[in-house]
């Protein structure tokens, strides 16, 4: 499979799908776990804050085609921005 690194898709998984998808197999899992989190509200997805906690369960960024670009471009950009406020700091 081309671009196989970009696609997993755990049918064994006991929570498969973990949100709403109209074809399952289709359900990307590579990023079960969204490295997106830790960026609170600059992630772009479609998130709300429940008693404090980030609740992400309506978000399917990382499940869909093209969720692999969306994710690496953004952790590119906020790695670029601490980078570039840690060389600037105290400057």
């Amino acid at each position: 499979m081309e671009n196989s690194y970009k696609f997993f898709n755990n049918k064994d998984c006991k929570y498969l799908p973990c949100h709403e998808t109209e074809n399952v197999d289709d359900f990307n899992c590579l990023f079960c776990y969204c490295p997106l989190y830790m960026m609170w509200d600059k992630c772009g997805g479609n998130f709300r804050i429940e008693h404090g906690v980030k609740d992400c369960s309506k978000c399917k960024i990382p499940h869909v085609p093209n969720g692999y670009e969306y994710i690496n471009k953004k952790l590119s950009e906020w790695i670029e921005d601490k980078a570039m406020a840690e060389l600037t700091k105290g400057v």
